[in-house]
């Protein structure tokens, strides 16, 4: 019988699977039918990002037998409609959240839904503001005022571009040993940030559409490549990020500037959406909280399979 082999995942494409060996060698892995029987509720049971054993056949693929334990993962809603989650990547030290202005415009309510669904499993993330150069002065001082919002509340920021080499140097010293997922809009420069870090990897660059001034695709799986003493997670654009797994009491935990008044309200079980006594509500109002961000806290709330109703009611 053949010896069970570890590695990593480095690229999955829905049925195969790249798999990187401790020695550093490549091999192309497929499940083994009854793995898919074990109860996983999500639309890829394996990720890139996952340490797997496999066992290595005559004809020199693998078949990967046992999923090791994941530390983290990042996940979203399969579609819109779905009750079944897709998990983006595992095993994440750190994400970069490529954020553009224009061509295509990043939308807050994409961005803090990120972020949600990063803090549900602690992952540091970093806000990195692309295509600086292309920007006008007042596009730069939107700029500034969404950087003071997001680093008040813990989100480090950085303003990149490939075409002057702003804020590249940085980024790549930020990924030095970790392992770094970058995610984003299709459009917002993911491929040309990674293609400048490391110019070997020379992953294809989609161009904008003229018509709606939005990304194509040009990531179709998600594919991680060894960078230096590190690790960069490539994935593909996201229109949309909808969260699946947290409960509505939860969400007020994944605000960081609303989490650090959950003891301070009348009721220990408050909402902040409409109790008296409410020190959330009262910080809005004061200026300290960002009026979008608590909108946007709101919207997660309100997303229909959170049941916002029956807690609200306690």
């Amino acid at each position: 019988m053949s010896e069970l082999i570890s590695g990593l995942v480095m690229r999955s494409t829905g049925s195969w699977y790249e798999v990187r060996t401790d020695d550093g060698g490549i091999v192309s892995c497929r499940l083994r039918g009854q793995f898919r029987t074990k109860g996983i509720k999500t639309t890829n049971p394996v990720v890139v990002g996952d340490r797997v054993r496999f066992l290595v056949e005559k004809d020199g693929c693998g078949y990967i037998t046992t999923l090791e334990p994941r530390r983290n993962f990042i996940d979203r809603k399969s579609t819109n409609l779905s009750k079944i989650s897709h998990i983006i990547a595992a095993n994440i030290d750190q994400a970069f959240l490529v954020v553009t202005l224009r061509d295509p415009r990043t939308s807050l309510g994409f961005i803090d839904r990120f972020l949600v669904a990063a803090e549900g499993f602690r992952i540091h993330t970093h806000l990195i503001f692309n295509k600086i150069d292309i920007y006008s002065e007042e596009e730069k001082e939107e700029i500034a005022a969404l950087e003071a919002i997001y680093e008040k509340i813990g989100y480090p920021t950085l303003r990149t571009s490939t075409v002057t080499g702003e804020g590249m140097a940085e980024l790549k010293a930020l990924m030095a040993g970790k392992v770094s997922l970058f995610s984003g809009h299709s459009g917002v420069g993911k491929s040309a940030i990674i293609n400048h870090i490391d110019p070997t990897l020379n992953l294809k660059v989609g161009k904008i559409s003229d018509v709606h001034s939005k990304g194509t695709h040009t990531t179709t799986f998600a594919s991680m490549f060894a960078v230096g003493d590190g690790f960069l997670i490539d994935t593909p654009g996201v229109k949309e990020f909808g969260l699946i797994r947290y409960r509505p009491e939860e969400i007020r935990d994944y605000f960081p500037e609303i989490r650090k008044y959950n003891n301070r309200c009348r009721f220990s079980d408050c909402s902040h959406t409409h109790e008296p006594g409410c020190a959330v509500l009262q910080a809005l109002e004061d200026g300290e909280i960002a009026p979008h961000r608590y909108e946007n806290y709101l919207n997660i709330l309100n997303d229909s399979d959170m049941n916002l109703a029956e807690w609200q009611l306690r």
